[in-house]
């Protein structure tokens, strides 16, 4: 362990870019025309001036009394302001929330985690608009600091921040397409993704189809694309669909008609398990919660195995408690940005795990290469069941960020933490 007398003698934070972009989502559900990579309407979420933008990000950077830099980014979800979420993104509000308490963040104790995560969810010591986004990123370079005052991984530090022991292992990865989703397979499947496609299916004429057709036939083509392309026999990912609630738009959300529906998809992708995430939109968390459970129930009943995943709605560690303690869905999305601190998307995983639910740490394709790296020690250290490769749609960069990274904490665990092996996940 380093001397206790590191600490923070210096903030710097930087506007930078996320790999991905911000999309009005309001604007492309109500049918917006897609014109190559862009949309040709005008947006209608307040904040945005286009329905596609470039993603920004702010980098926190924390300059250590021995030389060291923590580093931590701030972001925001690829469809902010919609369904309880932060507004767009603005880095010079980060960079003003963050200076306005650089003073109790210079010379903090990096010793204590827990006390400075208590500190940065204290109500009102960022603008509401900000809050989360400041808190994730400026978490991140605290849990980056603490980490290197204590000479440990980031990993460890999450784990005695939720009393959890044992070996460190790396957590099976989700990749995801983006509107790519026939050619983005072919990679996912070489390089054996434990989940995939994600699909992008986020609007009903075009890529769900009125009555499901279009989803239907990609099911059937991504099935037997898999056995086409894998050359192992026991390669069995997980298709993970997320359908932004286009299953809810086509059949009117009726149960009945849903499930009718999903047989059919089941028998599509069979052998092959299925996860569908945000099959439909009911307009609030109340509202959600109570339609996603009649469908998981219906599923049940009919003996269908799906999962369902939790997006929408499910954003913040309250939001998460209400659909864990109704078990609404099979599968929590813990959103990272959603969820404030990082050490806030810990519990919710936590929480998830506890109720015999599935833990998945995920995110958005619109962050960075650090909130990745971060996000793979959080997975790590909470015992995740699924993580996210991120950032950015092109498959091979995230996946590589996030497993590398996995793999290295998984080495250096045994170097830094010899005789914690008691406990795994």
């Amino acid at each position: 362990m380093r001397p206790a007398s590191v600490k923070i003698e210096r903030v710097v934070v930087v506007p930078t870019e996320t790999a991905y972009y911000s999309d009005d989502q309001a604007a492309i559900r109500a049918g917006a025309t897609q014109d190559g990579f862009l949309y040709l309407e005008a947006p209608v979420t307040p904040g945005f001036t286009s329905i596609r933008q470039p993603g920004a990000a702010a980098s926190i950077l924390l300059v250590l009394s021995d030389g060291y830099v923590a580093h931590g980014d701030s972001a925001v979800v690829q469809y902010s302001g919609v369904a309880g979420r932060e507004p767009l993104f603005r880095p010079a509000a980060i960079v003003a929330a963050v200076g306005d308490v650089e003073a109790e963040i210079v010379g903090a104790d990096l010793q204590d985690f827990a006390g400075l995560m208590e500190w940065i969810e204290h109500p009102g010591l960022f603008p509401e608009a900000v809050a989360r986004a400041a808190a994730y990123g400026l978490s991140q370079a605290l849990l980056d600091a603490c980490a290197h005052a204590q000479g440990v991984l980031m990993a460890h530090i999450v784990q005695d921040y939720l009393d959890r022991s044992g070996p460190l292992e790396a957590v099976p990865v989700f990749t995801q397409s983006g509107d790519d989703r026939w050619a983005s397979v072919d990679r996912m499947v070489l390089k054996q993704a434990d989940f995939l496609p994600h699909g992008l299916f986020n609007d009903v004429e075009s890529k769900f189809g009125r009555k499901g057709g279009l989803f239907l036939d990609y099911v059937t083509w991504l099935h037997d694309r898999v056995g086409r392309v894998s050359t192992d026999p026991d390669y069995r990912p997980t298709f993970h669909f997320d359908l932004y609630g286009c299953a809810g738009d086509a059949f009117d959300r009726d149960t009945a008609r849903m499930t009718d529906f999903f047989e059919q998809v089941v028998a599509a992708a069979h052998p092959y398990p299925l996860r569908i995430e945000h099959p439909l939109d009911a307009g609030d968390r109340a509202a959600q919660i109570t339609e996603l459970l009649a469908l998981r129930t219906a599923l049940r009943d009919r003996g269908l195995p799906i999962e369902i995943v939790a997006d929408e709605w499910c954003n913040t560690l309250d939001d998460i408690e209400a659909f864990v303690g109704a078990q609404a869905v099979d599968v929590i999305h813990v959103k990272t940005p959603d969820l404030g601190s990082i050490a806030n998307a810990a519990k919710a995983l936590s929480i998830a795990k506890a109720a015999g639910l599935v833990g998945y740490c995920g995110g958005t394709c619109n962050e960075t290469e650090r909130s990745a790296q971060i996000s793979a020690h959080v997975a790590m250290a909470a015992g995740a069941d699924e993580v996210l490769a991120k950032p950015g749609m092109g498959v091979d960069e995230g996946l590589m960020i996030v497993r590398n990274e996995m793999r290295r904490a998984v080495a250096l665990d045994r170097v830094l933490r010899p005789t914690d092996r008691s406990a795994g996940r």
